[in-house]
């Protein structure tokens, strides 16, 4: 791809940025709007979720064939026709009369948006120079992890202002922006006549399209003791086995090997799958913990984690345009160590907790999160060559994603069962025979020899036990955000030289 002019260049990055921002808020955008279209389409909780699990599903099985739609086809159609489809099917989602319309619409809507972040990236590292990766990263990061936040807020308003359509609706405007801006200003790459590896394709997408499934209904259906899940487990851990078994004794792999023989871009995989993990799993437990242990309001809840994205957009923009002459390894580290300071506030949070603690928390670890997004995204790319970058970016898409489900399932579980483990053990120290209930000024309350007394103390150690569950899952996501921070240390800096070498040919 040629790079063209600074007006070029601005022109591809608001276009781009449109385009990330449409994805990345639909993962969450229709979730508050879950109830309205409930009674609307007249469905069961059961049924209505199947609005989240299609779109889930979708993205990411359609997600690692970018790359090779993307040199087949070309990038910038492959683009125009992503950027399209998703603003049709997103009004369609829309005008939908049914439930069956309805998911069989946001399947569509994760088809065309999968490939849409990989997409988005690829374009910007190749349309600006190596120096100024730093700053056209911090550019789409910003869309990619502000739109998960910013999602549920502008979902809440729109579908309380106008109805749970207008969700679908608002990506028309910015969708047929996005389309026209690329249209004019996007150049294609270069295209590669390849053969498809359909076996690759097919055990890659059933083994990632049957994990997301069995995350995304795992909680719901009790995990294993549910036959569906581990049938889902089955299947997904078979198709992986035939998906690894074929690429490394096929000739033309689907995922090319030699994309993890690169040291940066293997480790940042890695990173960039726990980092994941964490953030999205801080961000599904922030709301829940806000409402049913602190009891705030569902405005006022939105409203105090508002700053997390706002200390995300700040970081993003002073790592982009400044501090060129610090080592980008101890930007990364810098970053952790300010999200491992934040999840370890958040383990000291009380059931009272106030407004400006819960603030001062979300911020740094919204500026921790950007700090460490943006190196991680510049040093994965950095070595590798330039032909490789859209089916890197492909799969570095699909390992946030899977990361990012993984950390939301697994602290979601952890959650359930601490909370249970805990009430019992209280409920063995608060017993009937402990001396408190001597007091007059207690049993007043909590008088265990009573139905209404029994009632209100078994709320006040359900609400203990939730407290401790969740400053337990604070606490693993600390851990867990210091144990990965030794990886910073493998990745080397940036050599243009390496960064511009052609790939091996196919």
């Amino acid at each position: 791809m040629r790079r063209g002019g600074a007006f070029n260049r601005g022109a591809i990055t608001v276009c781009v940025m449109l385009s990330t921002i449409l994805q990345s808020v639909d993962t969450t955008i229709a979730n508050v709007a879950l109830p309205h279209m409930q009674g609307s389409l007249s469905a069961s909780q059961d049924q209505i979720a199947w609005v989240l699990t299609s779109y889930i599903v979708a993205a990411a099985i359609m997600t690692p064939p970018t790359g090779w739609l993307a040199g087949r086809f070309g990038r910038r159609r492959l683009f125009l026709t992503a950027v399209g489809g998703f603003t049709l099917a997103s009004m369609l989602c829309g005008a939908s009369t049914s439930l069956e319309q309805l998911v069989g619409f946001r399947l569509l809507q994760g088809m065309f948006g999968a490939s849409l972040i990989p997409l988005s990236q690829a374009v910007l590292l190749d349309t600006y120079p190596p120096e100024q990766h730093a700053s056209a990263m911090s550019w789409w990061g910003m869309g990619t992890i502000i739109g998960p936040i910013l999602g549920p807020t502008l979902g809440g308003w729109l579908t309380e202002e106008y109805s749970w359509r207008a969700v679908f609706y608002v990506n028309l405007p910015f969708g047929t922006l996005a389309f026209l801006g690329l249209f004019i200003f996007l150049s294609d790459s270069p295209r590669r006549e390849s053969r498809l590896d359909w076996m690759g394709l097919g055990t890659l997408s059933l083994a990632v399209g049957s994990f997301q499934l069995m995350l995304d209904r795992g909680a719901e259906l009790d995990w294993f003791s549910s036959t569906e899940i581990i049938i889902e487990a089955l299947v997904s851990g078979s198709a992986f086995y035939l998906f690894l078994a074929h690429t490394f004794t096929t000739d033309r792999p689907f995922v090319r090997p030699r994309l993890f023989i690169d040291r940066n871009f293997s480790v940042a995989v890695l990173f960039h799958a726990t980092n994941a993990m964490i953030m999205q799993a801080t961000i599904s437990l922030m709301a829940p913990f806000l409402q049913d242990v602190a009891g705030y309001p569902a405005e006022q809840a939105g409203f105090i984690m508002g700053p997390r994205g706002l200390g995300t957009i700040l970081s993003m923009l002073v790592i982009g345009r400044g501090l060129r002459g610090i080592d980008i390894r101890i930007k990364l580290i810098a970053g952790i160590c300010m999200n491992a300071t934040a999840l370890w506030e958040m383990s000291q949070f009380t059931a009272d907790v106030s407004p400006s603690v819960i603030l001062s928390a979300g911020l740094l670890q919204g500026a921790g999160t950007g700090l460490i997004f943006i190196p991680l995204s510049t040093l994965a790319f950095a070595t590798l060559p330039s032909q490789m970058r859209t089916e890197g970016t492909s799969i570095y898409a699909l390992i946030r994603n899977m990361g990012g489900s993984i950390g939301i399932s697994v602290m979601a579980a952890q959650l359930v069962s601490n909370t249970q483990v805990n009430h019992e053990t209280i409920s063995r120290v608060v017993s009937a025979y402990n001396t408190m209930f001597r007091n007059p000024a207690v049993t007043r309350f909590w008088d265990p020899t009573t139905a209404a007394g029994q009632t209100s103390l078994d709320a006040v150690i359900t609400q203990q036990a939730t407290l401790i569950a969740y400053i337990d899952d604070f606490r693993a996501l600390m851990i867990l955000s210091l144990m990965v921070a030794p990886l910073a240390l493998l990745l080397r800096p940036a050599r243009r030289s390496l960064a511009a070498q052609p790939a091996e040919a196919d």
